[in-house]
């Protein structure tokens, strides 16, 4: 049986994009200074992660029309806001970014079983997509499996296809036959999730290394590389989690790379992230002057 996981983990296919960095910018500092940025704010930032002028145009644009982003104008300046949608959306991706929880084994699981039929194949394959990207495995054609703390967000995905018709949700336990570490290991993809956080550990506990490394004041230039430094690895994080539903750690193989490179994450978030917003606060304020 072949898990589906394995097909999402690799990253790569949307991080470092400037509409995926343009969405990381919003999620990780434009609700902290109004939720409201300049475009010639925006391109000045994002200048420093090397995204010209003219990428930072398309990406916010193509944010508009899927409706994340809403056109103002504050004070003559051109910028971008946050629709409720984008706010909604990026309230629930903190909460499975910085509030990923680690299930238990007696917690039991969530299972998803549904026969859509081919008239609504689109709607299918949407739903196959969905389970996906919050983390389930298959355990068989048409039955999705995941830890059960992800039973609101199945609940949540069938709502919004307007599937539930055709699905049923169930809580279960698994109890015969087979080692639980067995079977974990052909529902979800073990070895791409170890190499995901690999991947992860091999560019990011160098920077930590450097940072931690760091003495004595800290000035505008620091500021400028830890937004950079902090945008790269929100940016490069936030799909994990999302891809790995937090299985229970005894059911996984030892050494475990995501429970390092989960520490790896929050101490850099911890360390940069303020930096990161005094140089956005610095950027903001320099251009009311101009």
């Amino acid at each position: 049986m072949t898990s589906n996981s394995g097909q999402a983990a690799d990253p790569d296919t949307e991080r470092r994009r400037p509409r995926s960095l343009i969405v990381s910018f919003f999620g990780s500092y434009a609700r902290d200074v109004g939720g409201w940025i300049g475009v010639a704010d925006l391109i000045a930032l994002m200048s420093g992660l090397d995204v010209e002028g003219p990428a930072v145009r398309s990406a916010v644009s193509r944010l508009k029309r899927r409706g994340l982003l809403t056109p103002e104008r504050l004070g003559g300046a051109a910028g971008y806001r946050l629709s409720d949608e984008g706010r909604r959306i990026l309230a629930e991706g903190d909460q499975r970014i910085f509030g990923h929880r680690v299930a238990r084994v007696q917690d039991g699981w969530v299972l998803v079983v549904f026969s859509v039929p081919e008239s609504e194949r689109r709607r299918r394959h949407a739903l196959r997509s969905q389970l996906t990207r919050l983390g389930f495995g298959t355990t068989a054609a048409g039955v999705w499996i995941a830890p059960a703390h992800l039973t609101d967000q199945a609940r949540g995905a069938l709502r919004d296809l307007g599937l539930e018709p055709y699905a049923e949700l169930f809580h279960a336990s698994h109890l015969d036959f087979r080692e639980l570490t067995e079977s974990v290991a052909r529902w979800w993809d073990l070895p791409a999730f170890q190499a995901m956080y690999e991947g992860f550990l091999d560019e990011y506990e160098p920077v930590l290394e450097r940072w931690r490394r760091m003495s004595g004041p800290l000035g505008a230039q620091e500021r400028k590389q830890a937004f950079a430094d902090h945008l790269r690895t929100v940016d490069t994080w936030r799909r994990l989690p999302y891809l790995d539903p937090g299985l229970p750690p005894e059911l996984l193989p030892e050494p475990w790379a995501g429970s390092r490179a989960a520490r790896v994450f929050f101490d850099l978030h911890t360390l940069l992230q303020p930096l990161g917003l005094s140089e956005v606060r610095s950027v903001i304020a320099f251009s009311k002057f101009r």
